[in-house]
């Protein structure tokens, strides 16, 4: 508990929360007017136009604008899940390794859109230009957590709409209308990211004891391993040397040297159980493990599956599988006497 981690949720939440209303544009007088966006408290603006009300000033800040800030988070308990449920991703940038991480935890992100005008015929430019959006909600769609590329949509919901004008004080005071629109974004907070690879069961055994109370007679273990469904090495052993069609199980091959009797081979995705071989022509079972059987044409490449053990003790090709292929299992017996 309580190592660091940093996956930047809230900063992406709030850029892209910013990102919605940037690029807005209202009409002045027949010409077309960017409206300015920033980050930051709406007194901070109301401040400095306060001090600087001179519109003849350069440095004076030009109206219509907006900001937006971050002003609140709640836990958000209707969308709660088991909070010991993990999920399993395979890692984007290796697809050998498995990433593994907690179910994430729901956060309502509380904003305020703040839209200062002089006129209220900007004003109501721009709010109008917001409002059919949001019915109440508007999905945003974020990577929350780059190193699995888990992309959620983030619902954003305008709770309500506000207006103050602050026209007061003498002639020369600058007026300011604001309008202020608060949302809430539902996100996801993750925790740390850690590596699952080494959880994965690549073995599993079963021992049956069968004796009385005070000994056991007999021993027997059943080990399960998991095996390839492919060539993931992609060895060619070598190629057809004729069609072959969709039931046939004797093929023509140019060289069958290489081929290893009782083992797998793939041929055009489609998986085979090799039974018999003589003069170039062996005898197989087909579609194995559900694969699909289909024609394949003279010069297919006929490919060995776990023709080699890894240090895994699996076969190359089955210690290859990764994250989310299907396989098949392996099966042996071995027995004792006690």
């Amino acid at each position: 508990m309580f190592e660091y981690f940093y996956n930047e949720i809230f900063r992406k939440t709030i850029i892209a929360f910013g990102t919605l209303f940037n690029g807005m544009e209202i009409q002045q007088e027949g010409s077309v007017t960017r409206v300015p966006l920033a980050y930051g408290p709406t007194q901070k603006f109301l401040a400095r136009i306060e001090q600087s009300p001179d519109l003849n000033k350069p440095t004076a800040i030009t109206l219509p604008r907006m900001s937006f800030e971050f002003t609140g988070l709640t836990y958000d308990a209707s969308r709660k899940v088991t909070t010991t449920q993990q999920f399993t991703v395979k890692d984007p940038n290796d697809g050998k390794v498995v990433k593994k991480a907690f179910m994430p935890v729901p956060y309502s992100m509380q904003f305020e859109l703040s839209i200062m005008c002089k006129l209220n015929d900007d004003a109501l430019q721009i709010v109008e230009q917001i409002l059919p959006y949001f019915q109440p909600a508007y999905n945003l769609s974020v990577k929350l957590v780059e190193t699995i590329k888990e992309k959620r949509d983030i619902p954003v919901i305008l709770e309500s709409v506000t207006m103050d004008d602050q026209y007061e004080g003498d002639f020369s005071t600058r007026r300011v209308l604001l309008y202020t629109l608060r949302f809430s974004a539902k996100t996801y907070l993750f925790g740390p990211v850690s590596t699952a690879t080494s959880d994965i069961i690549k073995k599993t055994s079963i021992n049956y004891l069968a004796g009385g109370s005070k000994s056991t007679e007999r021993d027997v273990t059943y080990s399960v391993t998991p095996r390839a469904l492919r060539s993931y090495k992609g060895e060619v052993l070598t190629n057809l040397s004729s069609d072959i069609g969709l039931t046939e199980t004797v093929i023509n091959v140019n060289s069958d040297s290489d081929i290893v009797l009782k083992k797998y081979i793939e041929i055009d995705g489609e998986e085979m159980f090799v039974t018999s071989k003589s003069n170039n022509t062996i005898t197989v079972e087909r579609g194995a493990d559900n694969t699909t059987a289909v024609s394949h044409l003279t010069g297919a490449e006929v490919k060995s599956i776990d023709y080699d053990t890894a240090a895994s003790g699996l076969g190359e090709d089955s210690d290859l599988i990764e994250f989310g292929d299907d396989f098949g299992f392996d099966g042996s017996y071995s027995s004792g006497v006690g």
